[in-house]
């Protein structure tokens, strides 16, 4: 709270006519603080989602073969049955937006976009935006984040990625003082929605799915989608990071059509610059990593896979340390964060450590700052109560934190994870570099679909009690760099990389032509 305790009674007032799997989840994680006692108000309330919502998910869910147990699934009221009816003091959740504050009794108020209730996260959905979630005290932030989803065009997986990640913010809301709670900037947070959600306006969103589904479906025969690529250009003057804007001269480091490079990672070693990327051939569908020499004309062959596993890798952040070369590759499909040695760099690479264990992370990048390691990935979630259950929630929108005296470890959580949600600005997209006294962070802005565009935040907190950072640029793909994405920025003294993406026939010659630009 304020002071930064936490509230020993808690009140979750919510819907009780459509009590869903996410309240009970909710509950759950609230009750793992110890001394705290919780109550339920479950009366009829506001908000809720027309009658044909539910008829929507379960149309999609037998489309797509969804499992029928998500967070969005209905449960009995019997199963609030061990909870007490809402105590009169204390601190009330409402989800529904019609308690009033009282003596005694303090209550912060879910909105998504400004609307209260289920259908405000529908109706910002169904519209194609990222919501916001927030809770309000009053006319006062106590906390937001802007929520996240890789399934924007399937409803009910979008529904529920939100809702496990408005858990995700409740909880970090109440992990300690309010002032470290995740929150957004102001001009990120956007005017209230028009409220209400028409039975009239899901049904047409049914019709619209299956014609997207069908369309997407047409596309995937004649073309590879998405299919990256590394673009590199030499570098004789400032970079991206000081010019706030992408220059002319990216040249493409070309591929036969069969598979795709993306995630540059350089090093200097010798004298030479060595890029990392991943290689991801489109007929096994599981990255690798793979690494080219670059001499003063640009690569010398073309990427040679130095480091594969059973299970998928990307974004390979190598760093040189101690006299060797190191190396944590992203292994989310391993439910770990693993730490790779050079014995014959470029190659030779072999598992050390495993840095973190039980959790579907991206894109793990490293921050040493004043003799302490710091370790950035988005996190999704993991329900302790079902570790069984794959992970759920989006990809991009969470960010975690832990730190170390060293970067073998231990490595300790932060007690406010997620640290961020935005979906526009928490996933990690390079190093971060230092500028005139203040850190840089490459970041994505998943809002228009994954990796879509690449933004610079300047790290602003950085501590035990919270982060915070203030994106000062944002990039996309034009002119300078043709594409519909941008992802990755890394640099070497001599070279500048980045990566982007479109589509690639599935039918082309075997290998293309470097383009200049």
């Amino acid at each position: 709270m304020r002071d930064g305790s936490t509230p020993s009674r808690i009140g979750l007032r919510l819907d009780g006519r459509r009590p869903r799997r996410w309240h009970l989840r909710l509950l759950e994680a609230l009750a793992r603080q110890p001394g705290r006692s919780l109550s339920v108000g479950r009366a009829p309330g506001p908000g809720g989602l027309p009658a044909n919502a539910d008829l929507l998910f379960a149309m999609e869910a037998r489309l797509r073969r969804l499992p029928g147990d998500g967070p969005a699934a209905s449960v009995p009221p019997s199963a609030l049955a061990a909870y007490p009816d809402l105590a009169p003091t204390g601190l009330v959740l409402d989800l529904c937006g019609d308690v009033a504050p009282a003596p005694g009794r303090r209550v912060w108020r879910l909105t998504f976009d400004g609307a209260c209730g289920e259908a405000g996260l529908l109706a910002a959905l169904l519209a194609g935006r990222a919501p916001v979630a927030a809770l309000m005290e009053g006319d006062r932030v106590v906390a937001a984040g802007r929520l996240g989803t890789e399934s924007l065009t399937v409803r009910r997986m979008a529904f529920e990625d939100g809702l496990i990640r408005t858990v995700d913010l409740i909880r970090a809301a109440l992990a300690g003082d309010e002032a470290g709670a995740p929150r957004l900037s102001a001009d990120a947070c956007p005017p209230p929605a028009a409220a209400g959600l028409s039975v009239a306006a899901v049904g047409a969103r049914g019709v619209q799915m299956l014609a997207r589904m069908v369309a997407a479906r047409l596309h995937c025969l004649g073309y590879r989608t998405p299919h990256w690529r590394v673009g590199w250009r030499p570098l004789a003057g400032p970079d991206v990071v000081d010019l706030r804007r992408l220059p002319r001269g990216w040249r493409d480091l070309p591929d036969d059509g069969l598979r795709f490079y993306a995630d540059p990672f350089p090093i200097e070693h010798d004298g030479r610059t060595i890029l990392f990327v991943e290689e991801y051939p489109h007929a096994t569908g599981r990255g690798l990593i793979s690494a080219v020499a670059f001499g003063p004309d640009g690569p010398e062959g073309v990427p040679v896979p130095v480091l594969e596993a059973p299970h998928h890798l990307s974004y390979p952040f190598v760093f040189e340390r101690d006299g060797a070369h190191w190396m944590i590759p992203e292994s989310g499909g391993a439910g770990t964060v693993d730490l790779y040695r050079a014995t014959a760099f470029p190659g030779g690479w072999v598992k050390v450590a495993t840095l973190v264990a039980g959790v579907t992370a991206s894109d793990a990048t490293l921050l040493e700052r004043d003799g302490r390691w710091w370790l950035f990935a988005t996190v999704r979630d993991r329900d302790p109560e079902a570790p069984e259950r794959a992970a759920q929630g989006a990809y991009s929108d969470a960010l975690h934190l832990w730190s170390a005296p060293d970067f073998r470890g231990p490595w300790t959580p932060h007690r406010r994870n997620p640290v961020l949600v935005d979906f526009a600005a928490a996933r990690p997209a390079g190093r971060i570099v230092a500028r005139g006294g203040a850190l840089i962070r490459p970041v994505q802005d998943c809002r228009r679909g994954y990796g879509e565009a690449l933004s610079l935040a300047r790290i602003d907190r950085l501590d035990d009690d919270g982060y915070a950072q203030t994106v000062e640029t944002t990039l996309r793909a034009g002119p300078t760099f043709p594409g519909s994405r941008l992802h990755t920025l890394n640099r070497t003294g001599a070279f500048e990389f980045i990566d982007g993406s479109g589509s690639a026939p599935r039918h082309w010659p075997r290998r293309r032509r470097a383009r200049t630009g």
